[in-house]
């Protein structure tokens, strides 16, 4: 039991100041049938080597991607995460620190940031980047926010539907109380249609698009930026990180904003969470990027220290004229993604692109030997891609994951008419076997359901 310090003397004076006869009163709210009336029915205590076995065999439980084969993806990805990412963020100057209001306490800190901020910006090719972001949906919306806050009178926000379906929510929930209105623009095998997109563009303030998009697609980034600035529109990109080990960063096609999701970047799949926002954007943007900047300096002794820069959030400007009302960054999660990259280094992280787009072409040609399967659009792609079966996908996926093979994620009913479609997802940590075992299950439960 809590130790609560009331004596029966200090109930009885409570009760009576607030006029109730009995605690039982407090609750008469609640209906009877469902008051508990007694202890709560648990075993008793336990010595400690008792707790951690039961919990260890609660943890067993749980259905892992260490466990077993998944070829899930969606925005969220299973990388290894070096040895030395987890030692560095579990140190307890990084592991217990707290947001760095004070700067001549926060300098190991805001080190730490300003190297985040420095390597997001050369990874996307922007001027400027942040100091991250809850979320890659989050950071997508804020970009949104930032589209709208122009001055212009412009009030519409224009998102491609094959951004991810998660983040459109998002984007849609964020911009309720602005009375902004949002158009998604449909696409065309697999790709935003062009056609569509320069209507919706008429008026618009911004361009939210994903590359590569859900399906995993490389869009056409630099048409669809220029698309969006000759209508006067921002281009905001979402972007895979991971994906510009071999793909043009958004700064070189022209797109105003660049976000994205670094869960990728040195974490785990953590059971959804916690995740990583980052963005990055051109200098003329500067004072319209939410959260805070951290920025580099000298004292007047000439030695190089970090400060807070810029912090364009309501607790530290008037309400009404803040860019955002995020509170905060994620500090522990951007440190692990910046551990990340250093370690690999700029080959290591062209590597470890190009070894995943290795794997998934040689997933995508395995699966479409499946007799009944086949590619459900065309075109190249990024780790991603999506298969059409002769058979539910909801109902392949459950099957397979009796199998203990998780095939990817049903792409319905997110998109209406892909009932037997299955967004596939690859990585460095998938074997030959893992695919092969994959494709040979597929085959197996497809030709199960045509035998007579």
């Amino acid at each position: 039991m809590p130790y609560i310090p009331n004596t029966d003397r200090d109930r009885e004076e409570m009760l009576r100041v607030i006029g109730a006869s009995s605690v039982e009163d407090l609750f008469s709210a609640v209906p009877a049938g469902v008051r508990l009336r007694g202890p709560l029915e648990v075993p008793g205590p336990l010595s400690e080597i008792e707790l951690a076995r039961h919990v260890g065999e609660l943890a067993a439980m749980n259905r892992t991607a260490e466990t077993e084969t998944s070829f899930l993806g969606g925005g969220f990805y299973d990388h290894a995460v070096p040895a030395a990412v987890r030692h560095v963020t579990r140190l307890p100057h990084f592991y217990t620190a707290y947001t760095p209001y004070q700067a001549e306490a926060s300098q190991g800190t805001l080190q730490a940031i300003y190297e985040f901020q420095s390597l997001i910006a050369r990874l996307t090719d922007m001027e400027v980047a942040n100091a991250s972001m809850y979320d890659g949906a989050t950071a997508a919306a804020e970009a949104c926010l930032m589209a709208l806050d122009r001055g212009s009178g412009r009030r519409r926000i224009v998102v491609a539907s094959t951004v991810s379906p998660a983040t459109r929510a998002v984007v849609r929930t964020y911009l309720l109380a602005t009375g902004a209105e949002i158009v998604e623009v449909p696409h065309a095998r697999g790709v935003t249609d062009a056609a569509a997109l320069r209507d919706a563009l008429s008026g618009a303030s911004g361009l939210l698009f994903q590359h590569p998009n859900h399906f995993g697609l490389l869009e056409p980034a630099a048409a669809l930026s220029a698309a969006a600035r000759e209508a006067g529109a921002l281009a905001i990109a979402s972007v895979d990180p991971v994906s510009l080990g071999v793909l043009a960063a958004p700064g070189s096609y022209g797109a105003d904003i660049a976000v994205g999701e670094g869960q990728s970047l040195g974490s785990p799949m953590g059971f959804g969470g916690p995740l990583l926002g980052f963005m990055a954007a051109g200098k003329k943007l500067v004072r319209r990027l939410p959260g805070r900047i951290i920025a580099a300096t000298q004292d007047a002794s000439g030695r190089r220290g970090y400060v807070m820069t810029l912090q364009t959030r309501e607790q530290h400007i008037r309400r009404e004229k803040a860019a955002s009302n995020i509170c905060t960054n994620e500090g522990l999660v951007a440190l692990a993604a910046t551990v990340y990259l250093s370690l690999l280094g700029k080959q290591g992280f062209r590597d470890l692109a190009v070894q995943i787009t290795s794997k998934a072409r040689y997933a995508a040609e395995a699966l479409s030997g499946v007799a009944g399967v086949r590619r459900a659009f065309p075109g190249p792609f990024f780790r991603e891609f999506v298969v059409e079966l002769p058979m539910d996908a909801r109902t392949a996926a459950d099957e397979l994951a009796k199998a203990r093979i998780w095939p990817g994620t049903p792409c319905a009913p997110s998109f209406a008419g892909m009932e037997r479609c299955l967004l596939v997802s690859v990585n460095e940590q998938h074997t030959r076997h893992d695919i092969d075992s994959l494709a040979s299950a597929l085959g197996a439960l497809i030709a199960s359901r045509r035998a007579p």
